[in-house]
């Protein structure tokens, strides 16, 4: 019967049948994909709303330290290790060529590196050789290096290096300035509110012996932190023994021989010559005495021991004539 109808509709008026069975298979597909699409949207939000009632509680749960789609817990975080605190000292002997551009170099690397020159010794030795001692203070974080660019500037001799770790006393002091300072402030606040003036007296003495011990530790503070900051370097420098030093060593010629002999030909006279210095005051007054006794004493001493001539031999000489 449908079927007829729609015959005979088209059949008696074409145009207007065939437009209208447009419009309602428009009007029906339009209305399929509108209850498609909501069907869709409708899984979606479902799906999406089971998603996150899922995902809901493992975030709660990882809050706590554990995953519920993993089930693996999380390790706790690790604890904060203290600052290592570590004083760090080496002492170098190279022997280099020359001296005073090895300085100069070594000044450079520790200068490069942030550091600087602490003292600086230059002697020299019975042979004229330079020698030179320099304390070098550099970053903790460059003293490998700087140690290594040291040792490679000539040929090392002696290396000693020490790490010394002072954590424990720097945690130490530390703990003792926040007590100390919490002590002066305690003694602040009990000079704000004392009203006698022997209170006083006696809090601004205990005020200042706490503070002399603050800075104490603050000066130990310091010295530590310098010293762990900041690495020391002593390095001992001396030049090469020269050719001509090496030639000295070797056997001696002619020529080493008369220069020996001479050299002790004139070590000798010099050395007579000294003594006839030290002995010729001694001589000179010898010669003054013996001069004396010849000249004064002697003379007497004779005419008192010579004989004297007999009595009775000059009175018969007298009595004869």
């Amino acid at each position: 019967m449908p079927a007829r109808r729609t015959a005979r509709l088209f059949a008696a008026r074409p145009a207007p049948a065939l437009a209208g069975l447009l419009l309602a298979t428009a009007l029906a597909l339009t209305g399929c994909s509108g209850g498609d699409d909501v069907s869709s949207d409708s899984a979606g939000e479902a799906a999406a709303a089971q998603d996150h009632a899922a995902v809901e509680p493992g975030a709660k749960e990882g809050a706590y330290g554990s995953d519920s789609r993993s089930g693996a817990e999380k390790p706790p975080a690790a604890p904060r290790l203290p600052t290592s605190h570590i004083i760090r000292t080496a002492s170098l002997t190279v022997e280099v060529k020359d001296v005073p551009e090895a300085l100069d170099e070594a000044r450079t690397t520790a200068e490069t590196a942030g550091g600087f020159v602490g003292s600086e010794t230059t002697t020299r030795d019975e042979h004229g050789n330079e020698r030179t001692r320099v304390v070098l203070r550099v970053p903790v974080a460059e003293y490998e290096d700087v140690l290594a660019d040291l040792e490679g500037a000539g040929r090392l001799l002696d290396r000693t290096a020490k790490a010394t770790d002072v954590t424990d006393q720097v945690v130490d002091v530390e703990s003792r300035i926040r007590t100390q300072r919490a002590s002066v402030a305690r003694i602040r606040e009990l000079m704000d509110r004392a009203t006698g003036l022997s209170d006083v007296v006696e809090l601004e003495g205990e005020l200042s012996a706490r503070q002399a011990d603050l800075e104490s530790l603050l000066a130990q503070q310091a010295s530590l932190k310098d010293r762990t900051s900041l690495s020391t370097i002593t390095l001992s420098l001396s030049e090469r023994p020269t050719a001509k030093a090496a030639d000295d060593d070797s056997d001696p010629g002619f020529s080493d021989a008369l220069a020996g002999g001479w050299n002790a030909f004139v070590t000798m006279v010099r050395w007579i010559v000294v003594a006839l210095g030290a002995v010729l005051p001694f001589a000179a007054l010898a010669a003054l005495l013996a001069l004396v006794w010849l000249r004064l004493v002697r003379p007497r001493r004779a005419d008192r021991t010579a004989p004297a001539p007999e009595r009775g031999g000059q009175d018969r000489k007298e009595s004869g004539s």
